[in-house]
């Protein structure tokens, strides 16, 4: 699982997330969003670069707790 900031300088999480797609060695990797950005648009663009799940800032312990404990049987 990896967990990345959208709004990063110079390339955008969206972007990276793109390019981390495109390498087979991480075709299971789970990526997560974790952003300030929360709007519908937002989550919609996180989806279709590729982000599983789209988590926002600041993200409850709880959540991300959750999240982990589902997702650690994934490979």
């Amino acid at each position: 699982m990896i967990l990345l900031d959208i709004g990063l300088p110079d390339m955008d999480g969206y972007e990276v997330a793109q390019q981390l797609r495109q390498s087979p060695a991480l075709e299971k990797t789970r990526l997560v969003a974790l952003t300030g950005y929360g709007q519908e648009e937002h989550r919609q663009r996180s989806r279709d670069a590729g982000f599983e799940h789209h988590l926002v800032k600041p993200v409850e312990p709880e959540a991300l707790q959750e999240l982990l404990l589902h997702t650690s049987g994934a490979a």
